[in-house]
């Protein structure tokens, strides 16, 4: 089976893809093409898939970056492939040298790709609510301005991520965002009894907006398509033990 690769005008001069789960290698309940280089999955399997995304994207397996991410802030600048291997741990990073694709791996999260349109500098950013509520998207930008970027040139696109209608939670979230800004209200919606949905694109998309950058989402629920998209509340919700993570990749 062919690779599905999800592309946006937004980023056309740079080659990038929001990796679906179709073309890959692994089976069982990681059938398809999981990146998760931290699932239970065969090595093997995931090495297969992560060199098809390599070649997909013209780049040696070795200059694919991967990081090990925390749902952290914390963006590193790579230079070149990591040293030994050995992936660092954050939710973002960042380059100026052509020739590395910069990727992040997710499973209803959402993963955002950047581009600048005045420097040849790019980024890739792993934003769950706890990376967009705590900085993520704001150090991303920063890192690249330090590369050269201009705020008002950087582009963003946030790829396949959980929607609003799969999304529900508890009153404890709801008041952790309502504490943290007056306003946060409006990216919550009514669910069943006490519950709510949160809207996390329409969040992250906000988060970016209110930066100065500007950024669209694709439009994909992973939690709703398991045909395409890996989803870890789904996984969840039907008592899996693990469950696999779709590639998001960017390169100069």
């Amino acid at each position: 089976m062919m690779l599905e690769i999800l592309t946006s005008p937004r980023l056309d001069g740079t080659t990038h893809g929001f990796f679906t789960r179709k073309g890959g290698a692994s089976s069982g309940i990681f059938e398809g093409l999981n990146c998760g280089q931290g699932s239970s999955d065969l090595s093997e399997a995931v090495t297969i898939n992560r060199s098809r995304v390599a070649e997909a994207m013209d780049v040696a397996p070795a200059r694919l970056l991967s990081l090990r991410q925390v749902h952290s802030t914390r963006v590193v600048t790579a230079e070149g492939p990591w040293e030994g291997g050995t992936r660092p741990e954050a939710d973002a990073v960042v380059t100026d040298r052509p020739g590395l694709a910069l990727s992040v791996l997710t499973a209803d999260c959402a993963p955002v790709l950047f581009r600048a349109g005045d420097a040849e500098v790019i980024g890739a950013a792993h934003a769950g609510w706890r990376g967009a509520l705590g900085g993520v998207l704001e150090e991303t930008v920063i890192a690249m301005e330090r590369l050269g970027a201009t705020r008002g040139a950087i582009r963003a696109v946030v790829g396949p991520t959980i929607s609003q209608r799969a999304y529900e939670v508890g009153p404890d979230f709801f008041e952790r965002f309502a504490w943290e800004e007056a306003g946060f209200e409006r990216f919550f919606a009514p669910g069943q009894g006490d519950r709510l949905r949160f809207d996390l694109p329409g969040f992250v998309l906000a988060r970016l907006r209110e930066l100065g950058v500007e950024a669209e989402w694709t439009g994909h629920c992973t939690y709703s398509d398991p045909g395409r998209f890996y989803s870890y509340r789904r996984a969840t919700h039907a008592g899996e033990p693990d469950y696999g993570r779709q590639i998001a990749v960017i390169r100069l």
